[in-house]
């Protein structure tokens, strides 16, 4: 099952972390990277290793970790610490090249033969957001098996064109966001990834992230990134197809099943292929039952 709603948590703060398991985010992602300060970043990689082996097997989300970047000298300490508790993936922020996602999947074999983990078993979740990475990207697709799902980032991206803002007066991102979003978008349907939207950054304006829940699912995506836990409700519902897309989607699941091999199905009077088997199947694996 794919998970809708994706929920960053800082890891150095107790009281949200203890809190963040009756928000219903079907991912937490816990994160060591821009919401925690220099001096603290010691701090919330133990508070992270010890979340994760206190929930291990027991949450019902998916636990993730936002590690620095690797062109930090936090990186490896984060990883090494954190892959005690066995998270489910290692969210990767401002990757440069496909050589980034190599030398990280490297160091997670390591780390997997010391905790006695399964070879392959922690995925990688990764983000668009820098200039470099942003010409790169196409490159990151074939990188590793490990990496499972991409979103992308207006923030740091901002922040690396030397802008002031990444939205203009209208609260629409600029063209550059928009691109890099849509690159996201063709990425991860090349690599056979998870497409995940970035943040509504506005997240006491519930009316704006529904439309943005709107227009993501239309496009593609299949889950948001969440910085609030007010914003998870809406993310889930927005994201969960309705009786009537589930039903149709078994139906077209059914169809192929039954048609010996086929690469087309009548149904309904109409005519349908493959991409509308792989549509259907995407449909389902949204779905909670």
């Amino acid at each position: 099952m794919l998970a809708k709603s994706f929920l960053f948590m800082p890891g150095d703060s107790k009281k949200k972390l203890d809190k963040v398991q009756d928000s219903n985010a079907e991912a937490v992602i816990i994160c060591l990277e821009d919401a925690v300060s220099e001096k603290n970043k010691a701090l919330a990689r133990v508070m992270a290793q010890e979340y994760l082996q206190t929930y291990r097997g027991k949450s019902k989300a998916q636990l993730w970790v936002r590690v620095n970047p690797i062109t930090t000298d936090h990186m490896l300490k984060d990883l090494v610490t954190v892959m005690t508790g066995a998270p489910q993936g290692i969210f990767f922020p401002k990757p440069s090249s496909d050589d980034d996602f190599r030398k990280l999947d490297d160091y997670l074999t390591v780390l997997e033969v010391q905790n006695d983990l399964e070879l392959g078993s922690t995925k990688i979740m990764s983000i668009a957001e820098s200039c470099i990475g942003t010409i790169n990207q196409r490159t990151f697709a074939a990188a590793t098996p490990r990496l499972s799902a991409m979103c992308w980032g207006a923030e740091d991206m901002a922040a690396d064109l030397g802008a002031s803002t990444n939205m203009d007066e209208d609260g629409v991102h600029l063209l550059v966001h928009r691109m890099n979003r849509a690159n996201c978008l063709v990425i991860c349907g090349a690599g056979n990834m998870q497409p995940i939207d970035g943040i509504c950054a506005d997240f006491r304006n519930e009316e704006k992230l529904r439309d943005e829940c709107r227009r993501a699912r239309v496009e593609g995506f299949t889950g948001k990134l969440a910085i609030h836990p007010s914003q998870v409700p809406v993310i889930n519902e927005m994201f969960t197809p309705s009786d009537e897309e589930v039903a149709f989607a078994k139906r077209v699941v059914e169809a192929f099943d039954n048609a010996g091999g086929s690469g087309t199905v009548g149904l309904d009077g109409k005519m349908l292929d493959l991409p509308h088997l792989k549509q259907a199947k995407r449909v389902l694996q949204l779905v909670n039952t």
